[in-house]
């Protein structure tokens, strides 16, 4: 690799290297970062000079990193978090006049229970601001916080690496849903009555969760005989059905659950879990950031719901 002096770096290229990097592709590039795609073109042609490197190599209809791009992608990113560091706190952040884009990742369950109240309170304080909000898998949403792609992922993540920091905004518990003319005629749910009936479960891909996962280290199994992959779709599944969901408490909170279903708690105990935001180190100290965080926080904890 050439040895290029710094004075011939313009800092603004290590934005677009980096973002060309993640996405390997010239005009989703050039949207992320609000730029025409002529611009990005000039900016990865410059790159290439600099750095006498092809950076993207196309094969076929693929695109691939080169060698010396790979080798370059996280230190990239390393340099572009301690400029953020150096300069990050003494550019405040003005949220009425803000056009920065929040990019966050969660599931159906997360978007149902913080996101109304927070896009509420994102625009009254920042009307200029644009949210995307993403859908995916936790490895999926984990790959994108690492990755740069989005701010902040919400969901349940545990074994995080160390580059990844989290707060927790909820202790979420579980409820289990069924028809009330199906509820044993004792009135109770008891374990043996919850094994014998087929269950509802909710899965993006199908595999088995926590729940399965308790019964199996119990020596006990139930019986899934229906697999959706949203949370809020599965209550209005229940009706005039001998099936029992068992989702997180909040969930049935905010669905639209009528008096032909009741909600009792599960016959076995499973542990709660943390709810929690996720973002990458390199995001601590920015303003911006922090900001968002702060309101993910206000609203997940209902201490002030309606902003």
């Amino acid at each position: 690799m050439v040895n290029v002096l710094l004075r011939n770096i313009d800092l603004n290229l290590l934005v677009v290297l980096d973002v060309l990097l993640t996405e390997k592709h010239v005009t989703r590039t050039g949207e992320r970062l609000h730029l025409s795609q002529p611009a990005i073109s000039h900016s990865l042609s410059k790159l290439r000079s600099l750095l006498d490197d092809p950076i993207l190599i196309r094969k076929g209809n693929e695109v691939y990193l080169s060698a010396l791009a790979l080798n370059i992608q996280m230190p990239v990113k390393e340099v572009l978090s301690q400029i953020e560091t150096l300069f990050g706190n003494s550019i405040a952040f003005e949220p009425a006049s803000s056009q920065r884009t929040f990019n966050l990742a969660m599931s159906d369950y997360g978007a149902a229970i913080v996101l109304p109240r927070l896009l509420v309170r994102i625009r009254k304080q920042a009307p200029n601001t644009t949210v995307v909000v993403t859908q995916g898998s936790r490895p999926g949403m984990l790959e994108q916080v690492t990755q740069g792609k989005i701010d902040l992922a919400l969901g349940v993540f545990p074994g995080l690496p160390a580059d990844i920091a989290q707060s927790t905004l909820f202790e979420e518990t579980f409820s289990c849903l069924l028809d009330r003319k199906t509820l044993p005629s004792n009135g109770v749910l008891d374990l043996d009555s919850y094994l014998m009936r087929p269950h509802i479960s909710v899965s993006m891909d199908g595999s088995i969760g926590e729940i399965d996962n308790l019964l199996r280290a119990q020596g006990l199994h139930r019986r899934i005989a229906v697999s959706v992959p949203h949370w809020r779709t599965a209550p209005r599944m229940i009706s005039q059905t001998d099936l029992i969901l068992t989702v997180a408490t909040r969930t049935l909170d905010e669905a639209e659950v009528d008096d032909t279903l009741i909600k009792l708690s599960p016959p076995l105990a499973i542990p709660p879990f943390p709810f929690v935001q996720i973002w990458h180190h390199r995001f601590n100290e920015d303003p911006a950031h922090k900001w968002l965080r702060e309101q993910v926080e206000q609203v997940a904890s209902h201490r002030d719901p309606a902003g």
